[in-house]
């Protein structure tokens, strides 16, 4: 069974960030400065002034980046789509099946409340996403290892989001 879609781009394009960033620190640490004592006043105040005004445009870049309604509308793309998985693994075992609806039904819940603080935020899409082709589980040992591999997924899925949550919690 493949990764689910919404995880792989968000882990790539984190990946990708990591290894940017590792790249600029490793710039960084490779050029030390010398002595400023040699280099004219005005060019030092020169450059203070630009890098704030990059500083300023990089935050304003990256509020809007990391808009809330963006955050929101792929928490909700990624619970839609754990939704339609979940609901894939019907009939896993009589003993697992109460856990498995107490999750569908919590995801579900999350899904729905982060719908609407979209829609109280007027970000939210004009229709709902429709659920694409899911995996159908024809055995009892493709339902368990399914089982096993969205859940794995759904708990990593939901670090993030808990992540992200908690970045937009901030002031």
């Amino acid at each position: 069974m493949a990764k689910p879609a919404v995880q792989s781009p968000v882990r790539l394009m984190a990946l990708q960030l990591l290894l940017w960033h590792s790249a600029l620190w490793t710039v960084q640490e490779a050029s030390p400065l010398g002595p400023a004592s040699s280099l004219p006043q005005g060019f030092l105040l020169k450059c203070l002034e630009q890098v704030r005004k990059i500083q300023n445009e990089g935050a304003a870049l990256q509020e809007n980046l990391v808009s809330e309604g963006g955050c929101l509308s792929q928490l909700h793309r990624g619970l839609f789509l754990y939704q339609g998985l979940l609901q894939a693994l019907a009939g896993i075992s009589p003993e697992l099946a109460p856990t498995l609806d107490m999750l569908q039904l919590d995801v579900a819940d999350l899904a729905t409340t982060i719908w609407q603080q979209m829609e109280d935020l007027g970000v939210a899409p004009a229709l709902q996403p429709t659920q694409g082709a899911m995996p159908t589980f024809t055995s009892a040992f493709q339902r368990r290892a399914g089982g096993i591999l969205v859940t794995s997924h759904l708990q990593s899925f939901l670090e993030l989001a808990y992540r992200v949550l908690r970045y937009l919690a901030q002031p």
